[in-house]
């Protein structure tokens, strides 16, 4: 390898959910992947200092900021991480672009068309002066998606005709669960649409090598109002007496016609009880097919057409071999990765794309195609269209 450049220091813009999980993947990257920049998790941001800090002490970091300004003035930070809530992400994005920072920004890009085109335009900018963009759709790096895109562009399955893609979750089945940020619209854009239902098409974009170009869908709440939480949020709090509205899905479903000439079906709920995380994909072609589910992302479900007919059948592949995607780097065959995995490889990509002066997929450019087609669907679900274009949004 080429000799190391200088290191690459990180500021952590959030410190939820995703705020950990992209801490595991600056932590672990490094010591698994040879990388050409040495990151460091140099300052964690949140606005509320005391559960910042706590963060910083457990997930790693050096420095605590409440304001993410102040981090994006400092000459010593190089790239800046958005995990913050989706009204935060073109404000920041944008600023840290200007600044001279690459930008890693949690997907959806944004909460609306409007501003994802902004974010993409700024990102182009800077691309032009050496600085880069990405959008974390982190399981385009699960080793068994990426496998399944290899296989596509290969032709082992032929022309494909179907697309099939489910995201399943069940997390909100209980109506009395506590009212979250995901479940006000003017924080995360939508609900399962865009927080689940991003993934669903992404994945299927990413697979196929296709865009989706028109879609014609349906949007429900089923649990319109949900008890606030006390003060305690996030410390062991309790639901209160007092009710918010919820104003975002709850279920989006969608049929969708693909640049390929591919016809699909999409499903984003996060009320299909019994499911926990079941991203299911599947693809059918003229040549054979291609299956996945999330919920065992070490598999991928193989069919050839070609086979002798006494031998057709689904197989399954154990998607841990060395020639695998990103496998070589990990454990012994058959030993499988986790949930985690896939946010050390987008550090890893991005990191080396960083050094080798290129662009980072996804771009903003694929994250604002993405965010087409949620526009697409949400118009088409509040005007009761039969079919809505994305190049429209």
């Amino acid at each position: 390898m080429a000799t190391r450049q200088p290191d690459l220091n990180i500021a952590l813009i959030g410190y939820g959910f995703m705020g950990a999980a992209h801490s595991q993947g600056w932590r672990v990257a490094p010591r698994f992947f040879d990388l050409p920049r040495q990151p460091h998790r140099s300052v964690i941001v949140g606005r509320d200092a005391e559960r910042a800090a706590a963060a910083a002490d457990k997930y790693g970091w050096i420095e605590v900021e409440t304001d993410w300004r102040r981090v994006i003035e400092r000459d010593d930070i190089d790239l800046v991480d958005i995990c913050s809530p989706g009204n935060s992400h073109a404000e920041i994005a944008i600023a840290a672009l200007a600044a001279g920072k690459h930008v890693l920004c949690e997907k959806p890009l944004a909460n609306s068309v409007e501003e994802a085109e902004l974010m993409a335009r700024a990102a182009e900018e800077a691309a032009s002066r050496g600085v880069f963009a990405m959008v974390g759709f982190s399981y385009r790096r699960v080793p068994a998606i990426s496998f399944a895109r290899e296989l596509v562009a290969q032709g082992r399955i032929g022309e494909i005709r179907q697309v099939r893609a489910q995201y399943l979750q069940d997390w909100l089945v209980d109506a009395r669960g506590p009212m979250t940020w995901r479940l006000d619209k003017t924080l995360a854009g939508s609900g399962s649409l865009g927080d689940i239902g991003a993934h669903a098409v992404d994945s299927v974009q990413f697979i196929t090598g296709q865009s989706i170009e028109s879609v014609s869908g349906i949007l429900h709440t089923f649990v319109t109002e949900r008890p606030l939480l006390g003060e305690s949020i996030g410390l062991g709090g309790t639901a209160s007496d007092e009710f918010g509205p919820v104003t975002v899905d709850d279920a989006a479903l969608f049929t969708a016609k693909l640049s390929g000439g591919a016809i699909g079906a999409f499903e984003a709920t996060r009320y299909a009880t019994g499911r926990k995380n079941a991203l299911r994909l599947e693809f059918s072609g003229t040549e054979g097919a291609i299956a996945f589910d999330l919920e065992r992302m070490n598999e991928l479900e193989f069919y050839d057409r070609r086979d002798p007919a006494g031998e057709q059948g689904f197989r399954r592949i154990l998607v841990t071999e060395p020639e695998h995607p990103y496998a070589s780097a990990w454990w012994p065959t058959g030993h499988g990765l986790g949930y985690d995995h896939p946010f050390a490889h987008q550090v890893r990509d991005l990191v080396v794309d960083i050094a080798e002066q290129r662009q980072p997929r996804p771009s903003f450019a694929d994250g604002l195609q993405v965010q087409r087609v949620l526009g697409a669907v949400e118009q088409s679900a509040a005007e009761g269209s039969a079919w809505v274009g994305t190049e429209g949004h």
